[in-house]
């Protein structure tokens, strides 16, 4: 990138001069048109080299969706004000806070500056925008109301994030707790029970059997703690490449869905985003095949998937939405009679926010069920196997008590 002074006029006849940073002098004069400005005077500013060394992506910063939200938000009010995109996405490129985002803002902006609409240059970042964010712009750009459409895709990244939120912390609360729980249990066999261990060897009496299988369970714990630790990363690992293979992922994710509560709070969490997800692109004008499409892709399991795939392809063949999706088995009815009324009204897109609405509000629910229900099982568990452990450790020291009486 090189800077050029420039002088020109707007086309207003104001007189305006200062400096712009472009890869040439090509490009400084279309993103002057594109400032609207007319340059009357264009003149490559001298300098040293300047020597840059790029950040390596791993060390880049994500772009999240609290950037993509404010974004989407910032960039609509700028739209629907008659600011021209070239200009929002300039000021954007500049304001963003997040540094990996502003790099992408800049080349965006370069590609529009270029003749690329800006659902073409979108493209060049899927892993920030993805199919549904591209989809969306695209419908706004060839129905004018662009403006209108990253209003509505705000509003439903916002609603996006609440629901992984949720889940997230649905799953934290009783994970959290087991890792310190085996930490502590750990802890006690490996550093605690040995010291026990050597006291009662010095007495020399027999151990009652739960704190004999204590003391074993801790030699064998010491004797094999590296295999532990191995066999707990292999399996990890072992997980997560069977979760990359097809029958892997179906097998994972219905086990996930028969999981007593948590199955259940998933379901609720897919139906949620599947009906706000094609609420929100059929009323900005996504083809409903296309839509089906990116609602499987976003659905986050793949037996949900695979059954909007199905749907998918009985609607390609000429069915409605509701039938296929009731044959499924997997969404509930009450959701199936929903769509069937939507459809035949012609307010589908009402209908599925709606919804929506209801299956987040269930969501909210579900994650409080969980949680009041793990806190107690959780602390039983944890006091069963704590206070087992100080329970077995001290039976001999109680028997010694009741030989000296």
């Amino acid at each position: 990138m090189a800077m050029y002074a420039y002088e020109g006029r707007t086309s207003t006849g104001e007189s305006r001069k200062g400096e712009i940073e472009a890869p040439d002098q090509d490009a400084a004069r279309k993103r002057l048109r594109a400032m609207q400005i007319q340059p009357t005077s264009l003149k490559a500013k001298g300098g040293g080299m300047k020597v840059s060394v790029a950040m390596p992506n791993f060390l880049k910063p994500k772009v999240g969706t609290k950037d993509l939200v404010i974004f989407t938000r910032q960039f609509a009010t700028m739209i629907d004000s008659g600011l021209p995109l070239v200009q929002c996405l300039d000021i954007q490129s500049k304001q963003a806070p997040n540094p990996t985002f502003r790099e992408e803002l800049a080349v965006i902006k370069e590609q529009v500056e270029s003749g690329s609409t800006f659902a073409d240059a979108l493209k060049k970042f899927p892993g920030t925008f993805d199919d549904l964010f591209r989809n969306m712009v695209a419908a706004g750009e060839v129905g004018g109301i662009l403006d209108t459409i990253l209003n509505r895709l705000a509003a439903y990244l916002e609603k996006a994030d609440k629901l992984r939120r949720q889940v997230k912390g649905a799953m934290a609360y009783p994970v959290g707790v087991s890792l310190v729980a085996g930490a502590v249990t750990s802890l006690l066999l490996l550093k605690v029970v040995p010291t026990f261990e050597t006291m009662f060897a010095e007495m020399g009496a027999a151990l009652p059997a739960p704190t004999q299988f204590v003391v074993d369970l801790s030699r064998w714990l010491q004797n094999n703690v590296l295999f532990v630790i191995v066999g707990i990363i292999l399996m990890i690992v072992g997980v997560r490449q069977l979760y990359k293979t097809e029958r892997g992922k179906v097998a994972i994710d219905g086990f996930l869905l028969k999981i007593p509560v948590f199955g259940d709070l998933l379901k609720k969490v897919a139906v949620a985003r599947f009906t706000r997800t094609l609420g929100t692109m059929i009323a900005s004008g996504v083809p409903i095949l296309e839509a089906l499409e990116i609602c499987g892709r976003t659905a986050g399991n793949r037996i949900i998937e695979n059954a909007i795939s199905k749907v998918r392809d009985s609607i390609a063949e000429g069915r409605t939405i509701a039938e296929p999706l009731s044959e499924t088995g997997v969404f509930p009815e009450m959701v199936c009679q929903m769509i069937g009324v939507g459809e035949a009204t012609g307010a589908l897109d009402v209908m599925l926010s709606k919804i929506a609405d209801f299956y987040e509000d269930e969501v909210d629910q579900a994650v409080e069920t969980v949680t009041s229900l793990m806190e107690p099982m959780i602390m039983v568990v944890m006091g069963i196997i704590i206070g087992g452990l100080v329970i077995a450790m001290y039976l001999p020291i109680f028997s010694m008590a009741g030989n000296i009486n």
